[in-house]
């Protein structure tokens, strides 16, 4: 029989768990208000044309907000998600490998977003 300290022993450091819980609290924080902002212009963009919605998108405080919105949004997906992948894959090879892969495609989709904006307000 194993004590509870030789079962921890080797899982890694705990340091980086209240991090983590702070990070995705503060990501939540913020996507309030601009989640509101972004519905409201949704809204006010509901019978626009494409010309009127990329003129929108490429003011200056409307891109900043925008790619803010998307680095928030994808930022706190990637930290809810890696916790979901955590708690429920035991396989620890399959867990990282999970992890890993999710943490490469929400950057790469995120910066891809981003730029996206960068290249209509530019």
């Amino acid at each position: 029989m194993a004590s509870p300290l030789k079962n921890a022993k080797g899982l890694g450091s705990a340091k980086h768990g209240l991090n983590h819980w702070i990070t995705q609290r503060v990501t939540a924080v913020a996507l309030v208000p601009l989640t509101i902002w972004f519905v409201s212009i949704l809204a006010m963009m509901k019978d626009s044309s494409y010309q009127s919605s990329l003129n929108l998108v490429s003011n200056p405080f409307n891109a900043t907000i925008l790619v803010l919105l998307i680095l928030s949004m994808f930022w706190h997906a990637q930290l809810g998600l890696q916790v979901v992948f955590e708690d429920y894959i035991s396989n620890k090879n399959t867990r990282m490998f999970c992890i890993i892969t999710m943490k490469f495609f929400m950057t790469v989709i995120g910066l891809l977003s981003a730029l996206s904006v960068l290249r209509i307000a530019l």
